[in-house]
């Protein structure tokens, strides 16, 4: 065999067949390592899996933050439509308060004003008339006129003067009707068939009682005369 020459302190040269040599091994090596890392091989698999880092693409992360997004707008927008609906609502409520608050007030004046009316109205009290020629003149005027007799107070007064000088109890006792039994009687000197025939409804059924003498006769009168007003002498 030929000597090899080494110089100290190298390492001897690699020839060409060395060289080769060690491709050859390192390109086997690499063979099997492929071959250990095959889908075929489950142990490989899961060794290159927990092995191997995690990692996520750039869509990965793009779809993961629209995803998130969207549940953001989703909940402001949920948000949103619940502020939307709260205030509605207490607008509404508001609202019918304000309603019922105004309806109440109205009712309020309405009751004070019925109530203001009702202290403005004062009952009328019943007409009073003095107990005397006046007095009677006076009612039988108004009687007249609610039945549509036809008279004035001086027509009246004339005439009782001149007939009973405005004694509700005189009696003639001399002329024809006191010889024939029906004596003239009362302010007017109404006989009882006259009486009788022209009363007029709502006073007394008396020839003494001075208004429904006086109404009487000038109920008589109107229908004979077209008034008291037209009498100047016996009637």
């Amino acid at each position: 065999m030929p000597q090899q020459n080494r110089t100290p302190g190298h390492s001897p040269a690699l020839t060409r067949t060395h060289k080769l040599s060690i491709a050859g091994v390192a390109t086997l090596g690499v063979a099997a390592l492929a071959f250990s890392l095959v889908p075929g091989s489950p142990q490989a698999s899961a060794e290159s899996v927990s092995a191997a880092p995690a990692a996520f693409s750039s869509d990965q992360f793009k779809v993961a933050t629209v995803g998130l997004s969207a549940q953001l707008a989703d909940a402001q927008a949920a948000a949103a439509k619940k502020k939307t609906a709260d205030q509605a609502a207490a607008k509404k409520a508001a609202e019918a308060a304000a309603k019922k608050k105004a309806e109440d007030e109205r009712k309020a004046k309405a009751a004070a004003s019925r109530s203001t009316k009702r202290a403005a109205i004062k009952p009328v009290a019943a007409k009073t008339y003095a107990d005397n020629l006046d007095g009677w003149i006076r009612e039988s005027l108004d009687i007249m006129k609610r039945k549509g007799i036809p008279g004035t107070y001086s027509g009246l007064h004339r005439n009782i003067l001149r007939e009973s000088s405005g004694n509700p109890n005189a009696i003639n006792g001399w002329d024809i009707n006191a010889i024939n039994g029906v004596p003239s009687i009362g302010l007017l000197q109404v006989i009882k068939p006259t009486f009788d025939a022209y009363h007029v409804a709502g006073t007394a059924w008396s020839q003494y009682d001075p208004v429904a003498n006086i109404t009487a006769a000038a109920n008589y009168a109107a229908d004979r005369y077209g008034s008291i007003d037209n009498v100047n002498g016996a009637y």
